[in-house]
């Protein structure tokens, strides 16, 4: 598809995709993108956030409408398909239309959205949220992007936006006025390939509780001379609480529970560690993601009483810093089971699957819109330059979400 060799050839910088939040690789991909859609005589618009919409107009507007979007911005080094093959199936399904000369029975609202990836600013689908006038207004100049240490304020700014409105609840989608969210997205592991199906009908997005910036402290000494009974090792009390939340995962799963558990950092001071040194110093972060809100806080409840348990043995003690938060997203049972049906009838290969990773999908399922999520078969990952999407099975994707939006807008 022609839009994808633009996108790659305009925002490729070295061997991946950059197209920063807020930033020139962003902005880029959005004038792009903008451009087709004035191409298929599509209504464009943007809202205080600059997330884009592209509207085909329905027989009746006053029908709620359908929305299809994700978003176009990446990690620094990225792939090309990660978020756009939302956005691109969702100016497919319209182009179809255009091409039938059909009408829907309601509005068609294709949504490229911003600054999903908390890559440069680590917060909650900030575009998405912004959309639905949903974004706290503390993230305005709480959150700084990872590269340049200013405010998502100034970013704005800079490029058009109005953090004002922000500020002020501006929304420019009201849920009640969407009869169904639906997002076209890769696949982030490796399951569908492992299943040799071509797309995935995703159940829930996994829900997080995250301590980003956790510390255990103990004491420095002699690793020869230093009994046991006297260390204040802190490797060693944080390597027992790994070990008890490790323990329980493997429970959880055995009970059938849906939990992935994540220790992303974990570092000693190099300027006082050191090979004959008991360790007094230890940074690391816990992420906990499940689609079930009880085994979240499970887990949750069982971290604070093993660093209780592990600091009152090792005479530690342990700061968790600031933990962040997002609730399960459950997708809509109602439109799942049409995809079902749809994908059976047109004998495409597809299973259910729930996401681990974030996607703009929550902010619309968490605030009400009925919600619907596709995956498509993708090798090598995501968040790499190596993101490997091939066209036929992002054919299936679209020919199924097409049927889904023919049957919700006859």
């Amino acid at each position: 598809m022609r839009l994808f060799e633009d996108l790659d050839a305009a925002t490729r910088v070295g061997p991946g995709i950059r197209r920063d939040s807020y930033g020139e690789g962003e902005n880029a991909a959005h004038v792009i993108v903008a451009e087709a859609a004035r191409d298929l005589g599509l209504d464009v618009t943007t809202d205080a956030g600059l997330n884009l919409f592209m509207t085909l107009p329905g027989r009746d507007r006053d029908r709620p409408a359908i929305v299809i979007g994700s978003h176009l911005d990446s990690v620094d080094n990225g792939g090309n398909f990660d978020g756009a093959a939302g956005v691109l199936a969702g100016l497919a399904i319209v182009a179809g239309y255009r091409d039938a000369g059909r009408t829907p029975g309601c509005d068609i609202k294709v949504a490229a959205l911003r600054c999903e990836e908390a890559h440069w600013f680590d917060g909650p689908y900030v575009g998405a949220n912004i959309a639905l006038g949903k974004l706290d207004a503390m993230y305005l100049d709480g959150l700084r992007r990872s590269d340049t240490g200013r405010t998502l304020a100034d970013h704005l700014r800079e490029h058009g936006g109005d953090p004002d409105a922000i500020r002020g609840g501006a929304a420019h989608l009201d849920p009640d006025r969407i009869a169904a969210y639906l997002e076209l997205h890769i696949e982030q592991a490796p399951v569908l390939v492992e299943r040799d199906l071509p797309v995935g009908l995703v159940t829930g997005i996994r829900g997080y509780r995250r301590y980003a910036n956790a510390t255990c402290r103990g004491a420095y000494g002699h690793s020869g001379a230093l009994p046991r009974i006297y260390r204040h090792d802190a490797v060693a009390a944080t390597v027992d609480v790994i070990a008890r939340l490790r323990e329980e995962w493997r429970r959880i799963e055995d009970e059938g529970g849906d939990l992935v558990f994540t220790v992303g950092r974990i570092a000693t001071d190099p300027d006082h560690d050191g090979p004959s040194k008991v360790p007094g110093a230890v940074d690391f972060s816990i992420d906990i993601r499940s689609t079930d809100t009880a085994v979240l806080t499970r887990m949750d409840d069982l971290l604070h009483a093993a660093i209780d348990e592990a600091a009152a043995g090792h005479g530690v003690t342990f700061d968790l810093g600031e933990r962040s938060a997002n609730p399960p997203a459950a997708m809509d049972a109602d439109l799942l089971a049409k995809m079902t049906r749809a994908a059976d009838d047109a004998g495409i290969g597809t299973m259910e699957i729930a996401s681990g990773a974030g996607h703009d999908a929550a902010a619309f399922a968490t605030g009400g819109v009925p919600t619907a999520m596709i995956f498509i078969r993708n090798r090598h990952g995501s968040h790499n330059p190596d993101e490997h999407m091939e066209m036929a099975d992002f054919g299936e994707a679209v020919r199924l979400a097409a049927g889904l939006v023919a049957e919700l807008t006859v």
